[in-house]
């Protein structure tokens, strides 16, 4: 597997963008996007659901990192 590429995030207005590398540049003027928990997919708009999935399948198992939660216990009645 190759190594991760990384991009660098800005502020355009209020929104937040992102600094692609030139390798990984999309053609056009939109891209669709994607949330997958904290994750999230840009793909150009010729894509469909099977694609994505297709893609997905085909970078496997991502490592996360260890999410921290407060116990809790559920005092519902």
């Amino acid at each position: 597997m190759s190594a991760i590429a990384t991009a660098r995030l800005f502020k355009n207005g209020s929104s937040q963008a992102v600094r692609l590398p030139k390798d990984y540049r999309f053609e056009g003027e939109e891209v669709a996007i994607r949330r997958f928990g904290d994750a999230v997919i840009l793909l150009p708009l010729r894509y469909r659901k099977e694609d994505l999935m297709g893609l997905l399948a085909e970078i496997g198992p991502v490592e996360l990192a260890p999410r921290e939660q407060d116990d809790w216990n559920d005092q519902r009645a």
